[in-house]
């Protein structure tokens, strides 16, 4: 199954001169979707992983069933404000202005192999701080992967010591 055949392009979303690339099409067809998390349970099958670490939202979508086919934890990356008890926060610069992701102080164990799912690699901006909140709990990141890359605008540049695989690449 061509994965590139199920994703909708949408012109001038979210706003003029974007070209938005929308995986729900894949979530929505059971096949692609059971295509999708045995694709990367394949990729994750040598790693020893021992948790699947995905940012809100779209990560929610991979990485939960990802963490039930390899047998392991699931750790959801937040916004601030919407994880109870005690979080762990990384601000990190965006063009204009900041963001800030949480996640549970003990939601990592040190020396854990953590698997980051995500469905787009776009400025690498957020998933950098994912790695960042992983790495200072003591987690060692051993791969992250994408279901699209937008290789235009080069988030793969922050994520150099990393393993990264993107199933699928466009430009913009």
């Amino acid at each position: 199954m061509s994965f590139k055949d199920k994703i909708r392009i949408i012109e001038d979303f979210p706003k003029e001169g974007i070209s938005f690339k929308d995986v729900t099409p894949v979530f929505q067809d059971r096949e692609a979707l059971k295509e999708l998390i045995d694709t990367f349970k394949e990729l994750a099958r040598d790693k020893e992983v021992d948790v699947v670490v995905g940012p809100e939202a779209r990560g929610f979508l991979i990485g939960a069933p990802l963490a039930y086919a390899l047998g392991v934890g699931f750790v959801p990356v937040r916004k601030p404000g919407k994880l109870p008890g005690d979080t762990l926060r990384y601000e990190y610069a965006l063009e204009y202005g900041t963001d800030t992701l949480e996640i549970h102080k003990d939601a990592i164990k040190k020396g854990q192999k953590v698997l980051i799912v995500d469905d787009l690699l776009a400025t690498g901006g957020t998933i950098s701080s994912v790695a960042k909140l992983v790495e200072e709990l003591g987690g060692e990141v051993v791969s992250m992967n994408f279901v699209i890359e937008l290789t235009g605008l080069k988030g793969i540049e922050k994520l150099d010591k990393y393993e990264v695989v993107s199933l699928l690449k466009y430009e913009f």
